[in-house]
């Protein structure tokens, strides 16, 4: 019966794409931030106070679920209730029927096989797992892991915690474009490694690594590699074969699915090997037990159906947007610096340093379009971003970062109206900044000897 629910979901849904979305805009920021009336809307949230729902141009931090992925968590939610581990009757069936259709539908967006799927709370659980699951299974003959400086924090964190019980690490630098020294990967590895853990796309500055490259380094010294894919999937293609990746981390409301599931791909041929970082029933092939999320699993599972149908469309437009964007906004300002590559980046990921402005006014400055400085997870830090410290971007430009986040229901009215208020905002604090000012006059200000007081 769930296959026939979720087929038949996405089948209707496909054919009316626009129609399901219709009747859902108005529950999506991105979608009504342009017909919001701001003058009548005023909104005050927090201590502050803002003429409208903000435009949404956060998609690396999440995305709206999709009406469609709705529509196919809604109807299981109101046919599948049962137990997806009830072996007894037929309400447990249907829902581990629901359940293992969206196994295929997750494994066919990477090439893997269903089997290979262990579906989690998301990528964050899902790295944990990785990262110290197989170090603590190969504890008595690998001691070594390989990671870079720009991985997101729940990888850094896992492996400070590895280094707490005695597991040796090596944060690899990574270019002036965000990408790895491949030679520097290969001089680290040692033969106790036990794993080589390396971001498909990151999150801050959405660099493309070279996924092939690091696969075939790995597997030529038999060393295990572990990918965060979070940014990645249904986004760019996803091979795990051609990746020759052990392990990926995945996340559902990265691709316009729900929040709260994700899975973690683990490779059967040749097998890795990791322990569970929870003991309970056994379920998921051992390695995450408790009662499956059957909706949000559902919905994951239909979002990475929508993925592979819609992933090259989606790709076209978001660049579109991405290039109106940026040009835009260079139309009219200067001193504007992409962080990252632009030859090796995924589209909808478009970080911005402003010279001359400071950073914080600038993001207070811009409370009618919803962007960030960096990470959702460091967000609430006034640091400047580490991503962008490993990068070699100085402090002061560190600081003016904007990550715009361009997705599938972006528009562009949404993308004119984000380049009007940023180029408006920036240009007035310029004309607070005696900085700018000195620039304009010709002053070197890297030149200047500033004067103790």
């Amino acid at each position: 019966m769930a296959s026939k629910v979720i087929s038949a979901t996405v089948r209707r849904t496909l054919t009316n794409p626009h129609g399901a979305f219709s009747r859902c805009r108005h529950l999506s920021t991105a979608a009504a931030a342009t017909a919001v009336n701001y003058e009548d809307e005023s909104i005050l949230m927090k201590g502050v106070r803002i003429s409208g729902r903000p435009l949404y141009l956060d998609m690396q931090a999440t995305t709206p679920i999709d009406p469609r992925v709705f529509d196919a968590m809604n109807d299981s939610t109101i046919h599948e209730y049962g137990n997806p581990h009830s072996r007894t009757h037929m309400y447990g069936w249907e829902a581990e029927n629901a359940v293992e259709v969206a196994r295929i539908q997750v494994a066919k967006l990477i090439e893997a096989s269903p089997k290979e799927i262990i579906f989690m709370s998301g990528a964050t659980e899902a790295n944990n797992t990785a990262v110290k699951g197989v170090m603590h299974f190969y504890r008595d003959t690998k001691k070594h892991v390989i990671t870079t400086q720009t991985e997101h924090k729940c990888v850094l964190d896992s492996c400070r915690h590895l280094q707490q019980e005695g597991f040796e690490v090596t944060y690899l630098p990574v270019k002036t474009d965000g990408l790895v020294d491949l030679e520097m990967l290969k001089e680290a590895i040692r033969p106790d490694t036990g794993l080589v853990s390396i971001m498909a796309v990151n999150n801050e500055i959405g660099v493309v690594q070279p996924m092939e490259e690091i696969g075939r380094i790995c597997k030529e010294h038999n060393v295990p590699f572990h990918t965060d894919a979070a940014q990645a999937i249904g986004k760019i293609p996803v091979d795990v074969k051609k990746w020759n990746v052990a392990l990926m981390s995945m996340s559902a409301h990265k691709i316009y699915g729900p929040k709260g599931v994700g899975a973690l791909y683990v490779r059967r041929r040749p097998r890795i090997r990791l322990e569970p970082l929870m003991n309970g029933g056994g379920q998921e092939r051992g390695l995450r037990s408790g009662t499956g999320a059957t909706q949000q699993i559902v919905g994951f599972g239909a979002a990475c159906e929508l993925a592979m149908k819609e992933m090259e469309y989606d790709e076209k437009w978001i660049k579109g947007l991405q290039e109106r964007l940026l040009n835009g906004i260079r139309e009219k300002l200067d001193g504007v610096v992409v962080n990252g590559s632009m030859d090796s980046r995924y589209v909808g990921n478009l970080n911005l340093s402003f010279a001359y402005v400071e950073g914080e006014s600038l993001l207070m400055g811009l409370k009618e379009v919803a962007v960030s400085s960096g990470s959702a997870c460091t967000s609430a830090s006034l640091e400047p971003s580490y991503v962008l410290r490993a990068l070699g971007v100085d402090e002061d430009m560190a600081h003016t970062s904007i990550r715009f986040g361009i997705g599938r229901f972006t528009t562009k009215e949404e993308i004119d109206k984000a380049v009007e208020l940023t180029v408006k905002q920036v240009e007035k604090l310029r004309e607070m900044s005696p900085l700018y000012e000195m620039v304009k006059e010709g002053i070197d200000i890297k030149n200047i000897q500033w004067s103790q007081h």
